[in-house]
């Protein structure tokens, strides 16, 4: 998936072959959706040598998610663009979320998990602490937008600090403006993903938009340089950070 996965597991009694299929589960995922392998199975549907109804279930499944995505927001989300097929915005979201799950059934309770941005944490890192997280400014990479204390939630961020210019507007073929980075908290990592895709491509009316989603909220840095946030991230946001600058609220 073009990026660096870390799993943090606070539970000292997780069975070590968790891990390995966790791991294994991550190497499938690759192998099914990268866009860069050309014997990868979205490669193929895109080549037009997969007919969809084909398509393992995993594959119909994240393509659903992703239609239901267009759907919602009027075309910002579009995995379909230029002849080509890439569902990396959602189906990154989608993978640590079951990933999670995985853990979860072999008795994890307290752990975090991280694919370049894409988080999910459950419980605690300690039973007196909440799980600290900074997001990263988009220009700025030893100062943080923000810090937020957060347990079982999922968050998402979409910028182009990671992997450059990767982000276009399906309705214009280039990329969007606006927006230097989108971070989107929620209760589901495959819904936060690719919200988080979708609301950056609006720019500065984003974060409105997913502040209209029941359950999501959102931060994001304006090409202005303001942070800005829905208000449901105020209980969350930690103040006392070094590098912390907050700058407005919207509604």
């Amino acid at each position: 998936m073009g990026t660096v996965i870390t799993i943090d597991v606070r539970d000292e009694d997780l069975p070590e072959p968790a891990m390995d299929a966790v791991f294994a589960w991550f190497h499938d995922v690759d192998a099914t959706f990268s866009t860069f392998r050309t014997d990868s199975e979205i490669s193929r549907l895109a080549r037009g040598e997969l007919r969809e109804h084909r398509c393992s279930p995993d594959m119909r499944e994240v393509l659903a998610l992703c239609e239901e995505v267009r759907r919602r927001s009027d075309g910002s989300f579009d995995i379909r663009r230029g002849g080509g097929i890439d569902p990396l915005g959602l189906v990154k979201g989608w993978s640590v979320e079951r990933a999670s799950a995985m853990l979860e059934t072999a008795g994890a309770r307290n752990f975090f998990i991280n694919a370049g941005g894409d988080i999910v944490v459950r419980g605690r890192p300690e039973p007196d602490r909440m799980w600290r997280l900074g997001i990263r400014h988009p220009e700025e990479a030893d100062r943080v937008a923000a810090v937020l204390a957060v347990r079982d939630v999922a968050i998402a961020t979409s910028g182009t600090y990671e992997r450059g210019e990767h982000i276009v507007d399906p309705r214009t073929a280039s990329p969007p403006s606006g927006l230097l980075s989108m971070t989107v908290v929620g209760p589901s990592l495959t819904y936060a993903d690719a919200y988080s895709t979708a609301a950056f491509v609006m720019g500065e009316r984003g974060a409105a938009w997913v502040a209209g989603i029941d359950g999501y909220d959102a931060l994001a840095i304006t090409s202005r340089r303001r942070t800005v946030w829905t208000p449901g991230l105020e209980e969350m946001m930690v103040r006392d950070q070094p590098g912390f600058r907050g700058d407005d609220r919207t509604r």
